[in-house]
């Protein structure tokens, strides 16, 4: 692969200064700061690419290097050998030089400000939420004095050209009505549509309108922020990668996708069923192009058979009309907008939603953990859809994570087990997942994962 062999890069927008305790971390190579900003650097410089592999990208570049060194008007960063398609005429594009520091800014923040300095409560949901808030905004993506118009977007990598086509249409259809897109940042349907509303935005002559990509560092490298992410913020863990969407979001769109769609589902499911959140306006909405149809019937069908009817009644199934989407996300955002005047709640964080302390713990998927998931009809349904959140957080770890795949690699396939009816409902909806292409972008898949 062609490189850069060396160059010099300065903020445009933020981050202009750092201590020197800071710079110090981040220019030690045996610092765990400096190995994470260096993997996640990697993964905005490869913006653009449509390879999901991780472990490649590692070993295509493994002389890639960075470090931010002082100097008298502020900082700047040194880096070597880094992907040529992040250049052009030998300057590093625009986009991409702001998500570099945006990466710089989030991880110099949550590691000094939070993990290093202990000043925020870990121990406690509150905490939590609060540190979600803080690190959110502290890279300027919780936006006061808006109302409530975030349109998040759910939906897999690896899509077909017709299922991407038609997350355009509907990116276009939101974007005539002036709402911005979240999305997990990468490619597919992540990046359909936030291409299709900046056509919208285009048309009603909407300048500021926002892209945003959130992610965390371990599924960065795999999934490369989309060249139309305008504002990108990269949160410690998945699971505040989650809470971090659903208390932006004012409405939530899902795209056909694979493992990892079927986790941001289920977590939110999981919400939405806890007792505390009855009422709480959350649009959802299924949606996908004629010929995907069936994508739906099967995640509807395994939805009520591992989780029940009451499940299904928190979002509705719209097929091959994207102009119907938007127009259901219009009445919904108006209900959130009514019920947030009401109790006096930010537009800008939904405080109100009740997330289990359980919900918000980060899972570590190695192979004990998987194997001792409670996969059992034995616990309230907001519950089991927590611990099937965690099976699937996995089982994406084993596709596309660097840890996940190193460790299927040292100890073979994780292992699942439970109810055989759970069991028999994870199995028919993870096979059509394979027979549809939906857990990698390139290659043959081979299982991570043994039911």
């Amino acid at each position: 692969m062609e490189k850069i062999k060396r160059v010099f890069i300065r903020p445009n927008s933020s981050l202009n200064l750092l201590s020197h305790r800071e710079i110090d971390g981040l220019s030690n190579p045996d610092n765990q700061i400096h190995a994470l900003f260096k993997q996640c650097a990697l993964a905005v410089l490869n913006t653009g690419a449509e390879d999901d592999d991780a472990t490649k990208l590692t070993e295509a570049f493994s002389d890639f290097s960075i470090r931010a060194i002082p100097e008298s008007r502020g900082i700047k960063l040194v880096v070597e050998n880094a992907p040529a398609h992040a250049f052009v005429n030998g300057r590093m594009i625009n986009g991409i030089q702001d998500h570099l520091f945006s990466v710089l800014r989030d991880i110099v923040y949550t590691h000094h400000k939070i993990t290093s300095g202990g000043r925020f409560d870990f121990s406690s949901g509150d905490g939590i939420t609060d540190a979600v808030f803080r690190i959110l905004r502290n890279a300027g993506v919780v936006k006061p004095n808006r109302a409530p118009n975030l349109m998040v977007c759910w939906g897999g990598h690896a899509i077909q050209r017709n299922e991407y086509d038609y997350t355009k249409d509907v990116g276009y259809q939101l974007g005539l009505r002036g709402f911005d897109i979240a999305t997990g940042c990468g490619v597919g349907a992540m990046k359909g549509p936030m291409k299709g509303a900046v056509i919208g935005h285009g048309k009603q002559q909407i300048r500021n309108g926002r892209y945003l990509g959130i992610t965390e560092p371990g599924i960065i490298a795999s999934e490369s922020p989309n060249p139309t992410v305008n504002e990108l913020v990269v949160l410690p863990d998945i699971e505040k990668r989650l809470e971090a969407f659903v208390r932006l979001s004012h409405c939530i769109i899902v795209f056909p996708g694979g493992a990892g769609t079927a986790e941001e589902v289920l977590f939110l499911l999981g919400l939405l069923m806890h007792p505390d959140n009855r009422d709480i306006p959350m649009p959802l909405i299924f949606t996908a192009p004629q010929e995907s149809a069936d994508y739906f019937k099967l995640l509807d069908a395994f939805i009520a058979d591992t989780l029940g009817e009451q499940a299904q009644s928190f979002y509705q199934i719209i097929i091959g009309d994207p102009e119907k989407v938007a127009i259901q996300c219009s009445q919904g955002i108006e209900k959130v907008h009514k019920h947030r005047r009401l109790t006096n709640e930010s537009y800008a964080y939904n405080w109100l939603l009740t997330i289990p302390h359980e919900m918000q713990q980060p899972f570590d998927p190695s192979h004990d953990n998987m194997r001792n998931l409670k996969l059992d009809r034995e616990q309230p349904p907001h519950l089991l859809a927590a611990e099937l959140r965690r099976a699937f957080s996995g089982i994406v770890a084993g596709n596309v994570k660097a840890c996940g795949i190193e460790r299927v690699k040292a100890h073979g396939p994780f292992q699942l087990q439970g109810d055989k009816s759970l069991i028999h409902a994870l199995n028919d909806l993870l096979s059509n997942f394979v027979k549809q292409g939906r857990m990698k972008i390139k290659g043959a898949y081979k299982p991570c994962y043994k039911l």
